[in-house]
């Protein structure tokens, strides 16, 4: 029996995107949901707000996920960004939609669950060109997924 190369070139093409699709979106944590936060700037002192995570299943698979972010602070606006996680560390990028007074950064985030409680995440932030540089912290815990 003469099997031809292209035939040989298909089923081999099948084999790799049925193994692409069947690893694409599986993660092993997902942070995805809304959180209720509290932080403390250098700058502008306490804060209370709001996050959205968003899992990019497209860009994930396994221990490293891709995330959209969302931080919603009444009284200064809404920072979009997005994540890098790999295990339970994150990497966030932020900006304020307002470019006028250099509000963004980068932050690295600690997500943790304690025995029976929601999930949760501890973020230091860093914002170089805010009021000439600016650091802070915001502790967060997701809402109970209805």
């Amino acid at each position: 029996m003469k099997i031809s190369n292209s035939v040989i070139c298909i089923a081999l093409g099948f084999s790799f995107v049925s193994t692409v699709m069947a690893h694409e979106g599986h993660v092993k944590n997902d942070f995805s949901g809304i959180y209720d936060c509290h932080g403390m700037d250098a700058s502008e002192g306490h804060f209370m707000g709001k996050v959205t995570i968003t899992l990019q299943p497209k860009h994930s698979k396994d221990n490293e996920v891709s995330y959209t972010y969302l931080l919603e602070v009444p009284g200064f606006g809404s920072y979009k960004g997005f994540a890098a996680a790999q295990g339970m560390d994150a990497a966030i990028y932020f900006a304020l939609d307002d470019k006028t007074n250099e509000d963004y950064g980068v932050g690295i985030a600690k997500f943790y669950k304690e025995e029976g409680g929601p999930l949760q995440f501890h973020k230091y932030y860093f914002e170089p060109g805010y009021k000439g540089g600016n650091t802070g912290t915001e502790d967060c815990i997701r809402q109970e997924k209805n």
